[in-house]
């Protein structure tokens, strides 16, 4: 029902199955409400914002200004005190000579999370392979949760606040793949982690090579102690060996001839795994997850890495991941679905509180900011993105030629652009080799075999970017603005080899410019967008990457070059307000 002031066009607002659906938020986060109100005549309007508790209480009501004479378009912002479910409701009135007429909308949900749903750093090893040795005749000892503990320490110094493992569970026999993917297994090869389960269990269970369940719970608390958290893979399959499939096969898709159908994603096949069928016992599956999930939070685990969401049905997820918030409303989900857009913005909608997402593929100064303006408004209702620079599955081709400076500028875009940001082990220390040319995949695939990586050999020799990547997570932590998704602004540059953006979060203020180009050294005019800045005339910067300090103007000329001994591939500025 239209009241007597119209007001329309709501932002932020999630409608999804018929309702509207709580908008994204973190605890202390501050959101940008937009609306449309018009009346009848020449009246003025007043509009205002108001955010209330889940009880429906008044939090705050912050006044709405119009974007520009005449457009009847109104802005205000909120700020999220806490975690907890709110709502807002948009208030206008109009005073003349003869009466005051009000008019409100109906109110638009707001779930708050933990910071961690928003921003963290996170990094991805196989515990297989930390601590792994590699013997005489050529066998590999695989490393456990015992010898993986002693690297966390070496993760935790480069200031990531997250670390994920794949699944730790018994890795199937049946089909198990070989190195590169290969169809025969050799009877030292491990297996591929996402083939879960056999006579030792399934996905309640440790696989033995790994350790005990109190190994699993005593690196948990070291970790914790570190400052990290653990964020463990929950895949949804399993593998012919696993114990679901005898005490459970209504669970599994057949085939004509009654044999279970193994997964497939084609070109690609999975004969060591076989898929889920949420059809014939839709709460049967539902319940033994929520057992699974809730067995892995009482041993600590508060975020979950969700393989391929998007090839399980989306109510299912709605279903399930509501009954976890229910009962543990910090614990969080990132999926990893590298799908149609409109498949993880759906599992956004249903409750994931992060996503994978196509930055991975997003190399010209074009398609990043057309990404990052995507993610940072169009889509921050409802889906927040995790930038990875690489995963297991993804070698991506501008890594290839291992070209040093490529892989720091990439770590530079990933880790500034947007709160949250990921990486897998090995990309500190230039892994690039494909398996094939053409492809994305790596050669010799962690996901295949276990690796023996010289990390201490590879600092000795200054073949590592972990200082860079230690100084980028320090960046980070120190700068409010770089926590923040919603407030990334653009900014013109005249050379298409270089990007430039801003971020600011009360005083903070943090400005990034980026050599696209690995190769040569490129300069341009900056022109920087003053009135987003909230800056006029000259302004004093200080580059948080060097410590050196410039005085900057609004078409700035700048100069990057990758290719000195101490290459330069971007500025990090903190402006001094």
């Amino acid at each position: 029902m239209i009241s007597r002031i119209a007001i329309s066009d709501i932002s932020p607002a999630v409608y999804f199955g018929g309702e509207f659906l709580p908008v994204k938020a973190a605890a202390g986060e501050t959101i940008q409400v937009s609306a449309t109100a018009v009346i009848e005549g020449h009246e003025k309007l007043g509009a205002q914002v108001a955010l209330h508790d889940s009880k429906g209480k008044v939090v705050s009501r912050a006044d709405m200004k119009e974007t520009w004479p005449g457009t009847n378009r109104y802005e205000g912002s909120i700020t999220i005190p806490a975690q907890g479910d709110y709502f807002f409701v948009v208030e206008a009135d109009s005073t003349s000579q003869y009466r005051t007429v009000y008019g409100s909308t109906e109110k638009y949900p707001i779930r708050a999370d933990r910071e961690r749903a928003l921003s963290g750093a996170w990094y991805e090893f196989f515990p297989r392979s930390e601590g792994a040795v590699k013997n005489a005749d050529g066998t590999i000892t695989s490393g456990t949760f015992v010898s993986a503990t002693k690297r966390l320490p070496a993760v935790a110094s480069m200031g990531f606040d997250v670390l994920y493992l794949p699944p730790i569970h018994p890795i199937g026999v049946a089909h198990r793949k070989g190195p590169n993917n290969s169809l025969t297994a050799g009877p030292n090869d491990p297996g591929v982690p996402w083939a879960i389960g056999n006579s030792d269990g399934g996905h309640d269970a440790i696989n033995p090579e790994l350790g005990t369940m109190k190994d699993f719970e005593n690196f948990v608390a070291a970790a914790k102690k570190a400052g990290l958290e653990i964020a463990l893979d929950l895949a949804l399959q399993t593998s012919p060996d696993h114990p679901w499939v005898k005490s459970n096969p209504q669970w599994f898709n057949k085939r004509a001839d009654g044999t279970i159908a193994y997964a497939e994603n084609p070109p690609k096949k999975y004969q060591d795994i076989y898929p889920i069928n949420f059809d014939d016992d839709y709460e049967g599956v539902r319940d033994e997850v929520l057992r699974i999930i809730r067995l892995w939070v009482s041993k600590g685990v508060k975020i979950f890495r969700v393989d391929n969401p998007h090839t399980k049905p989306v109510h299912f997820w709605q279903d399930l991941l509501d009954i976890v918030r229910r009962e543990s409303p910090e614990v969080i989900f990132l999926a990893e679905a590298f799908t149609a857009p409109a498949m993880m913005h759906a599992l956004g909608k249903a409750g994931f509180h992060q996503s994978y997402t196509y930055f991975t593929w997003r190399t010209s100064k074009s398609e990043l900011t057309e990404y990052g303006r995507e993610v940072a408004q169009q889509t921050s209702a409802f889906f927040r993105p995790n930038f990875w620079v690489n995963t297991p599955d993804i070698n991506p081709f501008h890594l290839q030629s291992g070209n040093p400076a490529m892989f720091a500028l990439r770590a530079v875009l990933a880790s500034t652009l947007t709160p949250s940001w990921g990486m897998y082990a090995g990309y500190e220390i230039y892994e690039h080799r494909p398996f094939k040319e053409g492809g994305e995949e790596y050669l010799d695939s962690e996901k295949y075999e276990i690796k023996v990586r010289d990390w201490d050999g590879a600092t000795k020799k200054g073949l590592t970017l972990a200082p860079f990547i230690t100084q980028l997570n320090a960046i980070r932590k120190a700068n409010p603005a770089l926590h923040q998704l919603r407030n990334l602004v653009f900014h013109n540059t005249e050379s298409e080899a270089i990007i430039a953006y801003s971020k600011r979060e009360g005083k903070n203020l943090v400005l990034v410019v980026v050599n696209l180009d690995p190769s040569f050294a490129q300069g341009t005019i900056v022109h920087w967008d003053m009135n987003a800045l909230g800056l006029e005339g000259t302004f004093a910067v200080k580059d948080l990457l060097d410590g050196k300090s410039f005085d900057w103007s609004e078409h700035q000329f700048i100069q990057l070059d990758p290719t000195r001994p101490v290459g330069k591939v971007a500025h990090i500025c903190q402006v001094k307000l």
